[in-house]
């Protein structure tokens, strides 16, 4: 959807292809750093965002017993020029779904139809779609780009032999509560672990009558084998007694894990997976962006923000080179090498593996007999820098797509 948008920002003719015959608001919360936030105020999209998420203030780490490694904070609180917004899935998308349709027209969004394969042709590509009753159609146009996430078709043709989603050994159970927000009115807490950790953070302003958001939380345990682990689905449904017990004594006075955890209405299991990286996103006409390109472990809270990083720099290159392979390959030049990077920094845990090197140097009774504060923030400003949002960079670089 973000590329679309970009698309007609340039001025460009575009279509989104969908696989299923009706797009619903799916998911739980993200967090959209400001890198992506800056971009989709740029598509003018600031209204949307301010209507369906809340700013981050504070990103906060603790031990499994409730121990402060480390707080810093967010988005405005922390110099940023743009927030940090903590939204729902779902939301994000029907909005940005909307923007689509407003702008390029209904038909530029078609539904129930499955990328199946793709071929060269002269002047462009060609794409083979598929309905669920079977039926299939081609489309030529000037370019194929793959959006297509973690299970991308475009992918798959492109590099044939990658094979299936690597799986980490952590499994993740998400689901969404009604709960008082902790510490401030939006704190992104991380708590426990290398092998079990607790994530929480909300994801809608307080009720004003009752003080409750709608928090989003995260449960993850690492497990010798789990048969989801193939599975990569964000939306198979879970039961609470699957997983709860670990976490049953996580009771602070500041929060109380399985409480937030049992208010649920519903709980989603999802395995730790990503893909190994690849040396090309570019074959001819057809390129790759988002999860497609790049899906990695979901431990920095980025990889929504780097798919739509990736659809305004892929639009950079199309205006400044046109509708042509030269502008793939100039926008797989700009990106590819150092988000290759950030999938395998996030195979390590990203900026939660810090806590890895605190319980190797531990036993202790406080962080600062093991580690130093100085050292915390060289490790989180090292991540921060891949990630491609340090604040002193960002403020400082010029818009992605110049007026």
């Amino acid at each position: 959807m973000a590329m679309a948008l970009t698309c007609h920002q340039l001025g460009l003719k575009a279509q989104v292809f969908e696989a299923v015959s009706e797009i619903k608001p799916l998911g739980v919360g993200i967090n959209l750093q400001p890198n992506a936030v800056r971009e989709l105020i740029d598509l003018g999209l600031e209204g949307l965002l301010a209507d369906i998420g809340i700013q981050a203030e504070e990103w906060a780490l603790f031990t499994k017993s409730g121990e402060l490694v480390w707080a810093e904070p967010r988005g405005l609180n922390a110099g940023y020029h743009w927030p940090q917004y903590s939204v729902h899935r779902g939301y994000l998308l029907m909005g940005l779904l909307a923007a689509v349709k407003n702008r390029l027209g209904s038909d530029a969004v078609v539904t129930d139809a499955r990328l199946t394969g793709y071929k060269n042709i002269e002047n462009g590509v060609a794409a083979e779609f598929t309905s669920l009753d079977g039926s299939t159609h081609w489309v030529n146009g000037d370019l194929l780009i793959g959006a297509d996430g973690i299970h991308s078709q475009v992918r798959k043709q492109m590099h044939p032999n990658q094979g299936q989603p690597n799986w980490g050994g952590a499994v993740m159970w998400r689901g969404i509560s009604e709960g008082l927000p902790t510490r401030t009115q939006n704190s992104f807490v991380l708590m426990g672990s290398m092998e079990q950790r607790f994530v929480c953070y909300p994801i809608s302003k307080p009720d004003p009558k009752t003080g409750l958001s709608r928090i989003n939380w995260i449960a993850e345990l690492t497990l010798p084998t789990h048969e989801s682990a193939t599975q990569s689905d964000w939306n198979s449904a879970a039961e609470i007694e699957d997983f709860i017990s670990p976490f049953n004594h996580w009771q602070f006075d500041w929060l109380d894990v399985p409480a937030l955890i049992k208010s649920a209405d519903a709980v989603y299991e999802y395995p730790m997976v990503d893909r190994d990286p690849v040396d090309h996103w570019v074959e001819g006409p057809v390129v790759l962006i988002g999860d497609a390109a790049h899906a990695m472990y979901p431990v920095g809270s980025n990889g929504a923000s780097q798919g739509i990083v990736d659809a305004r720099v892929l639009g950079a290159k199309l205006k400044a080179l046109g509708l042509t392979t030269d502008a793939l390959l100039a926008y797989q030049s700009s990106v590819l090498p150092a988000v290759n990077e950030l999938v395998l920094r996030n195979r390590g845990a990203g900026p939660i593996g810090i806590l890895g090197v605190i319980e190797a140097r531990g036993p202790f009774q406080s962080i600062d007999e093991v580690i130093s504060t100085d050292e915390i923030r060289e490790f989180m400003s090292a991540y921060k820098e891949a990630a491609g949002f340090a604040l002193s960079t960002l403020n400082t670089s010029p818009k992605t797509i110049k007026d």
